[in-house]
């Protein structure tokens, strides 16, 4: 258990992101007939839309929008037809909750700012497209510098780590260096472990046990463990639409080593582990800092 920072961080057109009083809740909604999470079964931007407005209803405070899977193994698609996808969601939710476009490309999230979109997700933390930097600098957008190593086709073979959780930390300082030195505001900087991603089961647990070794570089965490394929080490063959149970642990110990997002399929439920988590944190900081409290 860790005591996480504030942050309050500027974005374009609406009020600033203020984290670390509470764990804040994104929902995903992925535009894709591949998703691994719920087999594409919002790939119709209607029904994208809908799941959208019910995750807010459920107590979502981040919409995350993508149009092209980056699970592992997945086929890229053009920023044609990722736009197809992704933009009439955007414009249905026409910038009026907090959304977040999904992807590492430049026109994307270009377009996609220009909807209201004010934080880019960017699995690569900048490394796919070089011009994204450039987008996210003059747009004033917050930016998910996520880790990652390789491309979707060959992670794998990228995931050797002696300690994993310093080599995150460190290579995610390498690309908040790299962000600034392109024109991005420190203070625009989210981070993310890139947990199941160029990892294997054990390195995303070490990077869950970790949060606090990675925060430690001074950004806000963002945390993305649902429903992924790590889970399967501890529970078994488990398919991705039953892993809410192991979902909710690992979102409770991300919570309580220091996270601020948590991104999560099932909003209603992960709502709820959230607030038990907080209210942990919260009693272990009294613990530490303040008089004892009374018995219960």
């Amino acid at each position: 258990m860790t005591t996480r920072q504030h942050f309050s961080i500027a974005l374009p057109g609406r009020a600033p992101l203020v984290l670390g009083e509470r764990t804040l809740v994104m929902g995903i909604i992925n535009v894709t007939p591949d998703s691994f999470a719920d087999g594409g079964r919002r790939f119709d931007p209607a029904r994208a839309v809908d799941a959208g407005w019910q995750m807010l209803e459920d107590g979502a405070d981040i919409l995350d929008v993508g149009g092209e899977s980056t699970r592992p193994g997945a086929e890229p698609v053009d920023a044609g037809e990722e736009l197809r996808r992704v933009l009439p969601v955007l414009e249905a939710f026409a910038g009026r909750p907090l959304v977040s476009i999904d992807t590492y490309k430049a026109v994307v999230a270009r377009e996609a700012i220009a909807r209201g979109a004010a934080i880019v997700n960017d699995v690569s933390a900048l490394q796919y497209d070089r011009d994204l930097a450039g987008v996210v600098a003059e747009s004033g957008a917050a930016v998910v510098l996520m880790h990652n190593r390789g491309r979707s086709h060959d992670m794998y073979r990228e995931a050797v780590y002696d300690d994993a959780a310093a080599a995150i930390r460190d290579e995610l300082r390498h690309s908040i260096e790299a962000a600034v030195g392109a024109g991005i505001r420190i203070e625009q900087v989210i981070l993310d472990p890139g947990l199941g991603f160029a990892k294997k089961a054990e390195h995303s647990y070490q990077a869950v046990a970790g949060l606090d070794r990675i925060a430690s570089l001074g950004r806000p965490i963002l945390a993305g463990p649902s429903r992924k394929s790590f889970l399967r080490a501890a529970i078994g063959d488990v398919p991705p639409d039953e892993r809410d149970w192991a979902t909710a642990a690992a979102i409770t110990a991300s919570t309580l080593m220091g996270a601020h997002i948590v991104r999560v399929h099932a909003v209603r439920e992960m709502v709820q582990v959230v607030k038990v988590a907080d209210a942990l944190l919260a009693a272990g900081l009294r613990q530490r800092t303040g008089p004892p409290g009374s018995a219960v």
